[in-house]
Order: structure tokens, then C-alpha cells, then sequence
């Protein structure tokens, strides 16, 4: 028998997937093989199932659960039910406290990471960094997704799933001070990037990229990836950085030589070491919850696309719907059809403006060649040979917050054994895309699941009306329930009722108590930035309306006629900053109604607000204020 639990929960018998389908079971059995050859007790068993309000027949029906484990994976020792290499024969053993599932220590992949992360840091104490590298990569492709992905976790799961996130992080720390000992700093620049993109206030990760740049001769970007540092530290723990991280920049500023890349007279890297490909992805650390359906689909549409022309998926969808997350995720669950690497690149600074794709070729040269790669000096050169690299190779491609077709065309593959994944706000039309997937808004049920998923069911239990208010209120969008919940772990004292009440103005809202529109303040002003300073301008004068709008209404508001009314929020609509709501009347244009989300609306009054300070927005002066409403 063969475990996994570092990604969808799997359970392989003989080369047969035999995972249990009813959700109980999968927990049951995820648990006895986290804690494999040691003795699970009863009481931590009801503890996970039921939490603290177990039913009275709790272990009766938990009795039940380990007699449908026996006979669905032949636990009980008969011939034929392998645990691993061996041969030996799992048990489900019973116990006067308890259940104890025997496993050889390989059959579980936590089992395995664990190992290999153990034999790589000996190797790092050793010096020995190219095999440290090699070693901790082996560990890392355990994951498959986060831990338990698809297993209703309770507690007791929930506590071992962030040890093993942490185990995880840890390792990628150590692998990247490895690259970084080997002089590899060109060919982490995307990685960290994307790390730090997730995990923002990460000192490990911001160091890293920091020093990846200054030693890529990129010192002007090192500062300002310090800098960006330290505001995420600033908004959203009110610290200033680390004094390790300030001695960095001072090190920076003064060109420190201690920071030159080391010497590595032994060591001619001219390309890919043998074996190995390039992998820029970032780690899938994503809770998708309710995109069954759209990873299906996307799927779907790879393996029809497969063989006759080069895969294209396009992932759509507002700010903060997830839509990154979503091609992060598919990404990792195909990579493996993609041997000869995986590319990542995002292709809109955290300024807003937009990466051009001369640059963005660079770094994949970089990582294509190596650090000694040579990169041609022309654009046409640039797409040649990344067009060359492409054509007989099966890569991957994710371009996250793509802004528009003509900076996606150069970085597209061309090998029909080839894929790209795009993630963007704007709807792109082009015959080179396979498929666009909508990423929708969660529904009140996926809403609750994810602020389970980081609050924990006992949080929700204690308010459940107040929980459904705050999905109802951030409108289902994944990052603004993800940052509400991040208001809530600070503030374990609070309900969801009390947040809620402060979201919509009837109690004193704390400084800087979500002052970043739920998360969604940067994403969204990146988005109104593609569009003309006119509907740029009209954004916030019709959400502050906080109601479905018409042309008409639009243009009364506005002071234009209809037709520049119905133009502008159409293309609020393709840019996601709008959606329509109504389109009752055959498609006259006079029926239907446009809807903005309330945590957009929280934004566009920030906007207003910020507008006579600020110049976010091509120093448009909006003089509104709103407020959030029910």
C-alpha cells in the first residue's frame, strides 16, 4: 500500500487507487497514516470527526468507519494487500485506547519528504551544495498541492497540515540558499518573485530575492524589492524590517562585496545541469475550493488541444477572485506532461505598470541557458531563440496579470507538445486561445469552507449568521474573505458579527483595520490602469451609487450621453470591475444593469478618498466619499 497526503489524498493499492469516497473515512484513514505505526487514540479520533460536539453514538459510528476501512483496502492482514516494496501486509490494528496503522516508512510521502529533507540538510552542513540542491528538489516534488487538499480536516489534521506547510517552507529556504551558494541567482529571480508575491511579509523570501537581483546586476530593482518589503511589513504588521534585513540594504546600498556572487572555480554551468529542467513555479500553496469545475474544463482542453497546436488557457476574473491561484494550481497538477521545464513570469509590476516582454524573455533565457547564458541584444533575436528552445520541447508557460495580447504573443510557446497558462483581469480574445475559464466568486457554502479552512470550525460555530454576513459582504471573493480572516486570527477575541458591524460603519473601525480594501486596493488599481482616464474616472462616481445601474442612470450621473455611458461600463464589464446583472428586455441596452461587488465599492471610496493626495490614478481628482453598505 502506497499514501499520499501532500496534495489530493491518495491511497494506492497494487498500482490501484482505492481512495475512500465518503468524506468521514478519508479523514479517519488520513489520520491513522499521518500517525502510521503508532497508536491513534479514541479521543483524538472523535476529535477530528465531530470536534467538541460529538454525537452520542460517536464510537459506535467511529467503530463503523474502521470496520468500512478494513474491508474497502484489506486491512486485516490477509495475503495480497502490500504495504510497500516489501511485501509486508498493512494492518489496522485495534488497540484498548485506540486504532494503529502499520505502514513501511517509505509507503507514506510525508514519510518521504521528511528524509529527504533530513539527508539534504546534512548535506548543506557539509558544504556539499550542489547535492543539498538536488536532494531537497527530490523532497519538494512530493507536493503535489497543499497537504490534505481534498480532506475535510478538523483539528487534530488541521495542526499536522501547518507543521508540514512549515516543514515545507523551511525546505524551500534551504534549497534556494543552496541555488544561491552555486551561484544560480539568475534562475531564482521568477521563483522569488512569485514567492514573495504570495507571502509578502516572508523576511527569509524577501532577502533572497533582494540578493538574487543585486547579484544579477539588478541593484536598482534589489532597493526597491526592499522597499516593497518594507510596506507589506509596514500595512500589514505596522514593523519595520528585520535589523538582518536592514543590514542587507544597507549592504546594497553600499555595494558590500561580501554580497558578490562566491566563487565557483570548479563549477561551469553553460546550461541545465543533465536531468534537470527549468522550474520557475511558485509553490501551489492554493485552497481551491469550488474549482473543481473550471480545473476540469481547462483539463478538458489541454488534452484535445495536445499534439495538434499548442494549448492556450486563459484564466479570467476579477480582482481578488483567484484567478492567479487558479492557474498556479492547474499549472502544478500538468507540470508533469511538461518534462523539459516550466517558466513563470508575472507580467505587471506591483507599481502597476506593466512588464515588457523583452525583459521577461531575458529571465527565461536565463533560466533556459544559465547564468552564462549568452542573451541576444534584439527583441526578434529574443523570440527567436526562445521559439527555437520551445519548438521540439515539451515546457510549460504561466504569464500571471497579463495585460494584453501583444505582450502575451512573444512569450507564447510554439511546440505543439508546448502549453501556456494566463491569468488576467481584462477579457482577451485571440483564435491562439484554446479556452477561456471565468473564475467565479465562491458561492455562501465555498465562502464558509474557505474561512473554515483558516479559522478553524469551532470559529465558525460560535457565529455562524455573523460568518454568512461576512461572505455575503466580501461577495464570495476568495482574497477579501482570505484578508478578513487574517483580521480575525489577529483578533481571536472577535466575532464575525463585531467585523462585519465595523465594515459597515456601525461601530468605529479601528485604524488601518483593512485599509487596503480587503486586499483588493492594489489589484484593482492596477486594473483601472488599462483603461481610459474617462471610465477610469466613472469607477467610483457609479459604484459610490451601491446599486445595479443602467445606461441612463450611468449618464445622468456622469453628465454624458447614453452611448458613452454604456461604452464605459462595458469596459468596466470585460475588465471585471463590473458585472452584469440584469439582462431582462431582448438585449435592449436601456434594461440592462451593471453590479459592482461591495468590496470593489469599499475601494472606489478609497479611491475618492485618497484621490486629492494621491496620484494612483493619472491624477484624476474624484472628491467622492462612500462607505460601505449592507
Amino acid at each position: 500500500m502506497r499514501t499520499n497526503i501532500l496534495g489530493p489524498f491518495e491511497v494506492f493499492q497494487n498500482d490501484d487507487r482505492v481512495v475512500p469516497s465518503a468524506p468521514k473515512l478519508r479523514q479517519v484513514f488520513a489520520l491513522l497514516a499521518v500517525h502510521a505505526n503508532s497508536v491513534v487514540r479514541n479521543d483524538q479520533l472523535i476529535e477530528e470527526l465531530w470536534e467538541d460536539r460529538p454525537p452520542l453514538s460517536a464510537t459506535t459510528t467511529l467503530q463503523t468507519y474502521v470496520y468500512q476501512l478494513r474491508k474497502l483496502h484489506r486491512l486485516g492482514g490477509r495475503p495480497g494487500a502490500a504495504s510497500g516494496d516489501t511485501g509486508e501486509p498493512p494492518l489496522l490494528r485495534t488497540s484498548p485506547s485506540g486504532y494503529m496503522l502499520t505502514l513501511e516508512p517509505d509507503a507514506l510521502d510525508a514519510n518521504r519528504f521528511a528524509r529527504l529533507s533530513d539527508q539534504g540538510r546534512a548535506q548543506a552542513d557539509a558544504g556539499e551544495w550542489d547535492r543539498t540542491a538536488e536532494t531537497l528538489r527530490d523532497a519538494l516534488r512530493m507536493w503535489r498541492g497543499p497537504a490534505f487538499s481534498d480532506v475535510g480536516v478538523g483539528p487534530v489534521l488541521h495542526a499536522t497540515a501547518i507543521w508540514l506547510e512549515e516543514l515545507r517552507k523551511s525546505v524551500v529556504e534551504q534549497r534556494i540558499t543552496a541555488d544561491l551558494a552555486l551561484g544560480r541567482h539568475h534562475e531564482l529571480i521568477g521563483e522569488l518573485t512569485g514567492l514573495v508575491a504570495h507571502e509578502p511579509i516572508n523576511e527569509g523570501f524577501q532577502a533572497k530575492l533582494i540578493l538574487a537581483l543585486y547579484r544579477s546586476g539588478r541593484r536598482s530593482d534589489a532597493l526597491r524589492a526592499y522597499q516593497r518589503a518594507r510596506e507589506a511589513l509596514s500595512d500589514e504588521l505596522g514593523l519595520e524590517p528585520s535589523p538582518q534585513l536592514q543590514a542587507l540594504h544597507r549592504s546594497v546600498l553600499a555595494a558590500d562585496p561580501k554580497l558578490d556572487p562566491p566563487q565557483q572555480s570548479a563549477i561551469v554551468v553553460t546550461g541545465p545541469p543533465p536531468g534537470r529542467s527549468p522550474n520557475q513555479l511558485p509553490p501551489d500553496v492554493s485552497n481551491t475550493i469550488e474549482r473543481s469545475a473550471e480545473l476540469t474544463m481547462a483539463q478538458q482542453a489541454v488534452a484535445r488541444t495536445a499534439g495538434l497546436a499548442t494549448p492556450v488557457i486563459v484564466a479570467v476574473g476579477a480582482p481578488g477572485s483567484g484567478k492567479s491561484t487558479f492557474c498556479l494550481h492547474f499549472a502544478h497538477r500538468i507540470r508533469r506532461d511538461y518534462p523539459d521545464g516550466q517558466l513563470f513570469a508575472e507580467l505587471t509590476r506591483p507599481d502597476g505598470t506593466p512588464m515588457s516582454p523583452f525583459t521577461v524573455l531575458e529571465n527565461f533565457l536565463l533560466a533556459i541557458g544559465g547564468p552564462d547564458a549568452e542573451i541576444p541584444a534584439s527583441m526578434e533575436d529574443r523570440v527567436s531563440t526562445y521559439r527555437k528552445w520551445t519548438d521540439d520541447r515539451k515546457a510549460l508557460v504561466v504569464l500571471d496579470d497579463a495585460v494584453g495580447w501583444d505582450q502575451i504573443r512573444p512569450l507564447l510557446p510554439t511546440g505543439e507538445a508546448c502549453a501556456a497558462v494566463i491569468s488576467s483581469t481584462r477579457r482577451l480574445v485571440h483564435p491562439s486561445i484554446t479556452k477561456i475559464v471565468t473564475v467565479p466568486s465562491l458561492s455562501p457554502s465555498g465562502g464558509l469552507r474557505l474561512l473554515m479552512s483558516v479559522l478553524g470550525r469551532r470559529r465558525i460555530a460560535r457565529d455562524t449568521e455573523g460568518a454568512r454576513e461576512l461572505v455575503d459582504l466580501c461577495d464570495g471573493l476568495p482574497r477579501a474573505l482570505r484578508t478578513s480572516a487574517m483580521v480575525l486570527e489577529m483578533r481571536p477575541h472577535w466575532s464575525f458579527g463585531r467585523l462585519v458591524s465595523c465594515l459597515r460603519g456601525e461601530l468605529p473601525r479601528p485604524r488601518n483595520l483593512l485599509s487596503d480594501g480587503f486586499g483588493l486596493y492594489p489589484s484593482t488599481c492596477r486594473t483601472l490602469r488599462l483603461l481610459p482616464p474617462a471610465t477610469q474616472h466613472a469607477f467610483p462616481r457609479l459604484a459610490a451609487l451601491q446599486q445595479p445601474v443602467s445606461a441612463s442612470v450611468a449618464a445622468s450621473e456622469l453628465g454624458v450621453d447614453e452611448d458613452q455611458a454604456e461604452l464605459m461600463l462595458e469596459e468596466l464589464v470585460d475588465h471585471h470591475l463590473a458585472e452584469v446583472v440584469d439582462t431582462a428586455g431582448g438585449g435592449a441596452f436601456d434594461q440592462f444593469r451593471y453590479r459592482f461587488r461591495r468590496p470593489l465599492i469599499e475601494v472606489a471610496g478609497m479611491l475618492a478618498r485618497r484621490a486629492p493626495q494621491h496620484d494612483d490614478l493619472d491624477e484624476h481628482q474624484f472628491g467622492l466619499s462612500v462607505s460601505i453598505r449592507p
